[in-house]
Order: C-alpha cells, then sequence, then structure tokens
C-alpha cells in the first residue's frame, strides 16, 4: 500500500433540474485530482434529491456513471446516487476504483424530516462494514448515518472513514463536531463532502486522526497531502483497543 495519499474533497452547489450540469461540476472535480488522490463528492450530487421524477433520476446515474468510471481510472472516487433496484430506490454510495466499482451500500438511516423515507427505500445496516481497496480500509456513512451510535461500532478499525452528505445549514455546526469526533474517537481519517446549496450547510472537511481539521467553505475543491501510516502512530501511541 502506497502510504502517501492526496485526500481530495469536492464540494458545490447542485440542482434537481441541471442534471448536466451537476455531472461537469463532477467530472471536472475528479479529472483535477491529482493521480492516485482518493476523492469524494456529496450525497447525490448528479440530481439532489429529484423526488418528482425518481425515474428520470436514476436513469441519468446509470447513464453518467460510465463518463464517471472513465474519469476514475488512476484514482479512488466516492460520491451517492438514486439507483433503482427490482421497482424501489435506494440513495447508493458507490467506491470506484480505477474506473471499477468496488463497493455499493445503501443509505440505511433515512431522513424523515426530509420525506427521503417516503421515497427511497432503507437499505440494511448489516451492508455497513469495512471494505479493502488498495491495501485501504474504507468504511462510509451517509449523511444521517453519522447520528447513530450503533454504526459507529460497524465502522471501527476503518482508515478513512467516508461521508457524502447534504445537511442542513441549520445543523451546520452539529455537522462539524460529528465529523471531527468520528476522526478522534476512531483515530482515523474523516473525509466529509457536503452540499453548498444556499439552504445545506456545505462544511466540507478533511480531518486527521489526531483532529487537524481543513475546512473552507468559500472552496469548492479542498485537497490535503497524508501519510497513511500516522493512523497506525496515533493507535500505537493512544492505545484505545482499535485493531
Amino acid at each position: 500500500m502506497m502510504t502517501s495519499r492526496k485526500l481530495v474533497i469536492l464540494s458545490y452547489a447542485f440542482f434537481e433540474d441541471r442534471y448536466e450540469q451537476n455531472l461537469e461540476k463532477l467530472l471536472n472535480g475528479i479529472l483535477k485530482a491529482p493521480k492516485g488522490s482518493i476523492v469524494l463528492a456529496p450525497e447525490l450530487c448528479l440530481t439532489n434529491f429529484s423526488f418528482d421524477d425518481m425515474e428520470k433520476s436514476a436513469k441519468f446515474g446509470e447513464e453518467a456513471l460510465k463518463k464517471i468510471k472513465d474519469a476514475s481510472k488512476d484514482k479512488i472516487v466516492s460520491f451517492s446516487l438514486t439507483t433503482k433496484k427490482d421497482g424501489d430506490y435506494f440513495n447508493t454510495v458507490l467506491i470506484i476504483s480505477d474506473g471499477i466499482v468496488k463497493y455499493e451500500q445503501n443509505k440505511y438511516k433515512l431522513f424523515k424530516f426530509g420525506d427521503e423515507d417516503k421515497y427511497f427505500k432503507a437499505g440494511d445496516e448489516e451492508d455497513i462494514k469495512i471494505v479493502e481497496i488498495d491495501g485501504i480500509k474504507f468504511a462510509t456513512l451517509i449523511c444521517f448515518e453519522i447520528r447513530f451510535k450503533q454504526l459507529w461500532q460497524r465502522i471501527e478499525g476503518a482508515d478513512i472513514i467516508l461521508i457524502p452528505a447534504l445537511w442542513g445549514k441549520l445543523r451546520k455546526k452539529q455537522f462539524e463536531i460529528i465529523t471531527s469526533s468520528l476522526a478522534v474517537i476512531n483515530q482515523a481519517y474523516v473525509m466529509a463532502s457536503g452540499s453548498k446549496n444556499s439552504d445545506m450547510a456545505a462544511s466540507s472537511s478533511i480531518i486527521t486522526p489526531f483532529g487537524d481539521r481543513i475546512l473552507d467553505d468559500s472552496k469548492d475543491y479542498l485537497e490535503l497531502e497524508t501519510d497513511l501510516s500516522d493512523i497506525k502512530k496515533m493507535r500505537r501511541y493512544m492505545d484505545v483497543g482499535i485493531k
């Protein structure tokens, strides 16, 4: 495993009536990221929620995926999109490595205050797990899921925790507190990517195992050169039982 990695966060506004422009923003961010980097984009960044036309949203995501895979051939890229399976719609996070989808996870904890449960089918808790890609242990929680402590236990031991989000502006401080806590408690890197739509929190950040955080809401692109060996160093120095 290459211990030196660049972590890249994409954060921008995206809209239900601008699918092609949303895709263009995502592709431009992926292509801007250096070779070998790990890139995270926001939750549902291709279509936003699009509750008025879930079929169109799912179809666009399926069509856009080929272009995203092509752009991801020399890096690891993660984001969530609307998918359809057996007549049900899911909010699905993907991890793509070298142009191949290596991991899929459906959102388990749907945000009822935003009517997500009326349009999406919930995933299974058992599907929330650590996956190893290119020697790195990844885990992902989608937005609202970071509030549930039992899900924290499922991802203990991950090297990098990915959090694609569409988090409301009124709870901005809570998002920042929880994501920082995830990094410190798990002694892991946390990558959090949020929407910059006017009613959303933004608060995209990269947080180190030591609790240091890069956050700048004025930027659509954040990048941090990291040494993943810092994870082992922190866990040896402050042994709290994470294996």
